[in-house]
């Protein structure tokens, strides 16, 4: 894919600083990700990964420069799943009521739910192996089932672009890997442009849909093929995290 095409950049950075009241955390980042892109975001604990992602969403608008959010004459549509996100214990919600959330973005919330629309939504839960537990609490299921929710209600959205922040943090290794296998499934079977934020770099490394590592490292962006920027010399130079 050319990157000298502009057409097909869902995202793009311009000279862009991002922060927090008006204090910039990053500053000059330039970067585009284009249709069919899968982006992982690597880099130490507080580099900023975080911050990139919700300037991409729209969460943070720029401090400084531009950041491109388009798709033709249209908006970009986010899927978009945050990390450590808690959602309301004490009246709880089943499955299918998280997952109906997706579909605030175009309905509204509060507002009726057409037939077609939950239909969408129980076909997500299907796609992430969940369509037999859609009337359970939310609050009753393990941490990877949490996490396909979660990840349902980003493809109620019918999204252009998935976001995902540290899907694979705070569960055990065969939800992990239950995890990597769907987002891969819905890359390679949608088509779904895909950026994720990891700090888990074994399993970057051993999932083949990911094309693209991004580190971010003291304010700077190092971008290049998965296979060069998970080397274990370029791992040990940029950072002292999981390597393994």
């Amino acid at each position: 894919m050319s990157r000298t095409q502009m057409a097909d950049a869902l995202i793009s950075f311009r000279d862009v600083a991002l922060g927090y009241d008006s204090v910039p955390v990053l500053e000059g980042l330039t970067l585009d990700v284009h249709l069919g892109d899968f982006l992982a975001l690597v880099g130490p604990n507080g580099c900023g990964k975080s911050t990139i992602l919700k300037g991409m969403v729209g969460i943070l608008e720029p401090l400084r420069g531009n950041i491109g959010r388009g798709m033709g004459e249209r908006p970009v549509r986010f899927g978009y799943v945050p990390q450590r996100e808690t959602i309301e214990m004490v009246f709880p919600l089943t499955v299918f009521e998280v997952a109906l959330m997706g579909t605030y973005g175009r309905v509204g919330p509060g507002r009726f739910v057409a037939h077609a629309e939950r239909e969408r939504v129980r076909a997500c839960l299907g796609d992430v192996g969940l369509a037999d537990l859609q009337r359970k609490p939310f609050p009753a299921l393990s941490g990877g089932q949490r996490q396909r929710v979660l990840i349902a209600r980003a493809l109620a959205a019918e999204p252009d672009l998935l976001l995902l922040d540290e899907p694979l943090s705070g569960i055990d290794l065969r939800a992990a890997q239950t995890i990597m296998e769907l987002i891969t499934k819905l890359h390679r079977n949608r088509g779904l442009t895909t950026v994720m934020v990891s700090h888990h770099l074994k399993a970057l490394r051993e999932c083949e849909a990911v094309q693209e590592v991004m580190w971010v490292y003291e304010g700077k962006l190092l971008r290049g093929p998965a296979a060069t920027m998970l080397a274990p010399d370029i791992v040990f130079r940029m950072m002292d995290a999981e390597i393994g």
